[in-house]
């Protein structure tokens, strides 16, 4: 068997069978591009007016938010920069899944919004991303290994597109149809042709998808790139808390200890310590909507000294090329990477993903209505 009757027959079988999850993952994808800038427009507690005021440390903002959540989880408390509201956000997997936040006037801790966020249109928009609508599970390895699936097929599909010669060649680059053209090749042609000028971005959006989704994708491509470190994100111990009378809030101390040394940023974050012997993890990002800059720093409950990490969630400055690399994956994966350029050409490859099965299903289609028709003249 030739190598392109292989890639034919791989192309064709797997792309009966992951089609419906391709197009789900894709036009979900579509939705989720411009979500920032969608809730920024329709969502005005995230804006708070400048006042000539000092913020208000994170212990005020906790200690008013515990008032509507007293049973559950305080994750962090984020300062999204000047100009926006302060956000508590209460979240957790384990044993029960929620997740809130609770937006707040910055300069007097007062209550503006809580959003439940799994009852939100974009959560749902995420929830079919990752997981079809299915249990996680079940729907978690469906959409990661259907992704692996889509980029061999990828693959695949620039082997089948290849031209054989010149004169080939002249079809598979732009769409030359005439009057008396059918719907077939027209179909043909888009299907071909978006293929062909997609694939690498698709491979890109593929690529950056399966590092998510598949634990021993991330580790291969990560040490292939040659890093060192540690994926998977851990908070580090700290000595057991004990706690001083009148002493300021540690949490407190290390969201200073953050604004004299990070006085540019455009957002700081500081967790809760998950226990009395866990670190209190702190971020700072100096770019906003992107996540791969963020310098993320840990203490120690009682003297605050700063304890190290080995995975790739530390300071930037500790940061190889390899680390880097996968720091961005999630803003290369939605185009957040290029800013608002890179999620318009996100958007529109999803969107020409999403048409893939589609017109591939509809050429599948018509060359089986084709062979029909051709038994029946036979017999």
């Amino acid at each position: 068997m030739s190598i392109k009757k292989l890639a034919g027959k791989l192309h064709l079988w797997l792309g009966l069978s992951t089609g419906l999850v391709v197009f789900i993952i894709s036009i979900t994808g579509c939705f989720y591009a411009f979500q920032k800038e969608i809730l920024d427009a329709t969502e005005d507690f995230r804006f708070s007016e400048v006042k000539d005021m000092e913020v208000l440390p994170p212990s005020a903002f906790e200690e008013i938010s515990k008032g509507r959540f007293p049973d559950h989880h305080l994750h962090a408390i984020n300062y999204p920069g000047k100009g926006r509201s302060v956000e508590t956000i209460y979240y957790a997997f384990e044993p029960l899944e929620y997740y809130f936040s609770v937006y707040h006037d910055p300069y007097t801790a007062e209550i503006i919004e809580v959003k439940d966020h799994e009852a939100s249109f974009f959560h749902w928009i995420l929830d079919g991303h990752y997981y079809l609508w299915l249990p996680p599970e079940i729907g978690q390895p469906v959409t990661a290994y259907s992704t692996l699936i889509f980029l061999i097929m990828i693959i695949s599909g620039i082997i089948l597109w290849w031209p054989k010669n010149k004169a080939a060649r002249k079809q598979r680059f732009w769409f030359k149809w005439k009057a008396s053209s059918k719907w077939k090749r027209k179909n043909y042609d888009l299907h071909n042709i978006v293929g062909f000028y997609t694939s690498v971005f698709a491979l890109i959006l593929a690529t950056t998808g399966i590092v998510f989704g598949i634990q021993w994708f991330a580790y291969i491509y990560y040490k292939g790139l040659g890093g060192s470190k540690e994926l998977i994100y851990i908070t580090p111990p700290s000595s057991r808390y004990e706690e001083v009378a009148e002493q300021t809030p540690p949490i407190d101390q290390v969201w200073h200890k953050m604004l004299s040394e990070y006085p540019e940023a455009v957002s700081i974050e500081v967790h809760t310590a998950e226990s009395d012997t866990s670190a209190i993890a702190a971020n700072a990002n100096y770019k906003e909507d992107m996540y791969w800059s963020t310098d993320y720093r840990y203490f120690d409950q009682n003297t605050l000294a700063e304890i190290p990490v080995n995975h790739v969630y530390g300071r930037l400055k500790d940061a190889d090329a390899a680390d880097k690399l996968l720091r961005m994956n999630y803003d290369i994966h939605v185009g957040a990477i290029l800013g608002l350029p890179g999620k318009i050409i996100a958007f529109i490859i999803s969107l020409f993903c999403a048409s893939l099965p589609v017109t591939g299903f509809m050429v599948w289609i018509g060359k089986k209505n084709k062979k029909k028709r051709s038994e029946v003249v036979e017999t």
